[in-house]
C-alpha cells in the first residue's frame, strides 16, 4: 500500500530500526533517533542492493518516487545506481580539484624540461602576479570569456604587449586541460577582438649614420662609468650578440688561443650553441676584464655581490645618460651592426644573419648552423672591428 504524508509522518522511532514500505522496492527507514531515510532495494545482475535516496521530510514523497523512476530506468539499461553516483561524486571532486592554478602550475611542469629556466621562471611570475589572483581558484568550467577579457584588460592597461601573451599562456593551460580531459572549451579563444589593437614596435636603435656622433659619445663618456661598464658597452659593439648573452657569459666559454667566445647552447635563446670569433680589439678587452676579474666565474660580475652577474639594466642607463633614451637600446647594437656589415662593409645578409645567431628556416642549415660561414665571419668580425676604429679614427681627424 502506498504511503501518505500523514502515514510518514506519524511513525515514531522504536528500539530498533525498521521500515515502512511504498511499493516496487522503495520504502521509508526509520531509526531509533527518530531520522527518516528514503531507501530503495533493487535487484542487478541476480544481486540484491540498497541505495539510499535523502531524508524525510526534505525529500516528499513524490520526489522519493520521482528519484526511484530515475534509477530503475538506469537499472533497465544496466547501469548501477550505486557505482553511478560513486562516479559522479569522484567527479565532482575532481572537478573542485581543477582550478585553473593547479592545472596551470601542471602545465608548467610538463614544460620546464622544454624551456630554459630564467623563462620557466618568467612564466610562473606572470602567472603568479597576473592570473592567479584573480582566476586562480576558480574551476576551469567556471571560467567564462568575460571573466578572462576582465583579466586580461586590467593588464592591458599599462602592458598591451604583455596581455597578449599572457592570453597565449592561459590558452595553452585551458588546450592542454581540454587534451586531458579535463576541460571542453578554451575561453581565450576569439578575445583578441574585444582587446586594444597596438603595434609592435622594434627595438630603438640608431641609424648607420648617426654611428659616428653615437661612437664618439660613447668614448667621452668613458671616463664617467665604471670601466667594466664602458668595456662592456664596447664589446656590445663589437660582438653584438644579445645583452643577457654578454652580462651572463663566463670565462670557460672564451678561448683566447683560437679567439673564439663560443656561448653555450643553454644560454642561446634558440637552444643551439653559438661562435662568436674575436677580432683584436675584442681579444684585447677580453683580456683587460680578465686582469679586472681573474677569480669570478663571470666575465661581468655584479656590483653589489660579485659571485653573481652584471645587471644588464648597468648597460641601458649608461646608454640613457649618454642622452640616447628611446634612441638606443642594448639590442639596438644588433640592428646596428647588421646595417654597416651590409651597408658599408658588402656583406650578405646570409653570413651577418648567421652571426646575429639567427636560427635560418631551413632543416639542413639548422643541423649544420655551427659551422657554416665560419672562415667568412672570422674574416667579417675582424673587418667590422676595424671600421669601427676608422669611424673613431675620422671623427676626431
Amino acid at each position: 500500500m502506498a504511503l501518505s504524508n500523514m502515514t510518514c509522518q506519524a511513525a515514531k522511532p522504536k528500539i530498533k530500526p525498521y521500515k515502512i514500505a511504498d511499493g516496487e522496492g522503495l520504502y521509508l527507514e526509520i531509526t531509533p533517533s527518530g531520522s527518516k531515510y528514503w531507501r530503495l532495494k533493487y535487484r542487478l545482475h541476480g544481486e540484491e542492493k540498497r541505495i539510499s535516496i535523502g531524508a524525510y521530510p526534505a525529500i516528499s514523497i513524490a520526489d522519493a518516487r520521482k528519484a526511484k523512476e530515475v534509477i530503475k530506468g538506469d537499472i533497465r539499461v544496466g547501469i548501477d545506481p550505486v557505482l553511478k553516483r560513486l562516479q559522479a561524486a569522484q567527479a565532482q571532486a575532481l572537478n573542485q580539484q581543477l582550478d585553473f592554478k593547479s592545472i596551470a602550475l601542471e602545465w608548467h611542469s610538463k614544460q620546464i624540461e622544454l624551456w630554459k629556466p630564467k623563462h620557466s621562471e618568467i612564466i610562473r611570475h606572470r602567472f603568479e602576479k597576473y592570473v592567479f589572483p584573480y582566476l586562480g581558484n576558480f574551476p576551469l568550467a567556471d571560467i567564462k570569456p568575460m571573466m578572462m577579457l576582465g583579466c586580461l584588460q586590467k593588464i592591458e592597461k599599462t602592458a598591451p604587449e604583455l596581455s597578449r601573451r599572457i592570453k597565449g599562456m592561459c590558452s595553452h593551460v585551458f588546450k592542454y586541460a581540454i587534451a586531458t580531459g579535463r576541460a571542453e572549451n578554451d575561453p581565450t579563444y576569439g578575445l583578441e577582438a574585444a582587446m586594444k589593437k597596438f603595434k609592435r614596435g622594434h627595438y630603438a636603435s640608431i641609424s648607420v649614420d648617426e654611428f659616428p656622433e653615437f661612437l664618439a659619445c660613447l668614448n667621452g663618456y668613458e671616463s664617467r662609468i665604471q670601466r667594466q661598464t664602458f668595456l662592456a658597452l664596447k664589446l656590445l659593439l663589437l660582438t653584438f650578440v644579445r645583452t643577457t648573452e654578454l652580462v651572463e657569459a663566463k670565462w670557460e666559454e672564451i678561448n683566447f688561443d683560437n679567439s673564439t667566445w663560443v656561448i653555450p647552447a643553454s644560454r642561446m635563446k634558440m637552444n643551439l650553441p653559438h661562435i662568436v670569433p674575436l677580432s683584436h680589439q675584442s681579444r684585447a678587452m677580453f683580456q683587460e676584464l680578465k686582469e679586472l676579474n681573474a677569480n669570478r666565474e663571470f666575465i661581468f660580475p655584479g656590483s653589489y655581490d660579485r659571485r653573481k652577474h652584471m645587471n644588464k639594466n648597468t648597460m641601458l642607463v649608461a646608454i640613457k645618460r649618454m642622452g640616447y633614451q628611446g634612441q638606443m637600446t642594448g639590442h639596438g647594437f644588433r640592428s646596428l651592426a647588421l646595417g654597416i656589415l651590409k651597408e658599408k662593409l658588402g656583406y650578405p645578409h646570409d653570413i651577418a644573419d648567421r652571426q646575429l645567431a639567427h636560427v635560418p628556416k631551413s632543416g639542413v642549415d639548422r643541423a649544420y648552423d655551427r659551422a657554416q660561414f665560419l672562415p667568412q665571419r672570422v674574416k667579417m668580425m675582424q673587418e667590422y672591428a676595424d671600421y669601427i676604429d676608422e669611424v673613431e679614427s675620422d671623427f676626431y681627424s
